[in-house]
């Protein structure tokens, strides 16, 4: 019995650790870095530009406020949508294209792309694109695959559709609440011309549809005057495109 009750206690041990070991690692450990090769993550330029990036939206409770912010600071950003949350909130994603920023493809439910079959995979890019053609006019060119989950044979169907697949080489990590200065604090020690930043406009630990985006919100008015400070304006991922292309030319 004693053997047993051991045996239970070191399972349960073995369990545990894993567990603290594995939110350790998603909290600090930045995954994107691992499937980066053959897609859009950062772009060499000489110009001191950034892309802000929001993921999961539209939100009701935070993409209104988030882009009050954006207005305020005179920034412009790429808003990758999960279709269903378009469809949810119509009204709110006609505003993100009315107030001139830029819409991006994130699938229409949020799945792991890594358990679809291909014809799942571009029925989810199709029914997204669709409804944001219908419902704020842009043809988005995009994608952003959830959580950065995505295997070769995914990438190459992608770009097959005509999409681009864009990542990115700093992430706010605002979805773990940290404290905005503490978020702020991080992007300007590691900031970089051509730099995409990750942010959240949805969404939380558990899911998408829920998630406190507080920090958020109170990180994008203090980041924006610390980059203005240092010469850094803010452009959209097609923006930065151009201008990559415009340094090649060049």
């Amino acid at each position: 019995m004693k053997n047993i009750r051991r045996k239970v206690i070191f399972g349960f041990v073995v369990l545990m650790t894993v567990v603290l070991l594995s939110a350790v690692a998603t909290i600090f450990f930045d995954q994107a870095v691992l499937v980066r090769k053959g897609t859009l993550y950062r772009v060499k330029v000489h110009d001191k530009v950034v892309a802000l990036t929001f993921d999961d939206g539209p939100s009701s409770a935070w993409t209104p406020k988030i882009l009050d912010e954006l207005k305020k600071a005179g920034v412009k950003a790429t808003f990758f949508m999960i279709g269903k949350h378009v469809a949810q909130y119509p009204e709110i994603a006609r505003r993100v294209a009315a107030e001139g920023h830029e819409i991006g493809n994130h699938t229409y439910e949020h799945g792991v792309l890594i358990y679809y079959k291909m014809d799942e995979l571009k029925d989810e890019i199709e029914a997204t694109e669709h409804i944001i053609k219908e419902v704020t006019g842009q043809t988005t060119r995009y994608f952003r695959p959830p959580k950065a989950w995505i295997t070769n044979q995914e990438e190459r169907k992608i770009k097959e559709m005509g999409y681009e697949t864009i990542l990115w080489s700093l992430n706010s990590k605002d979805w773990v609440t940290f404290d905005d200065k503490y978020i702020v604090k991080f992007l300007l020690k590691h900031i970089q011309p051509g730099d995409i930043i990750l942010f959240h406009d949805a969404g939380g630990v558990f899911g998408v549809e829920n998630g406190d985006r507080h920090e958020t919100v109170k990180t994008i008015p203090k980041l924006a005057e610390k980059l203005k400070e240092k010469g850094y304006r803010f452009v959209t991922i097609s923006e930065l495109l151009k201008l990559t292309k415009e340094n090649v030319n060049k």
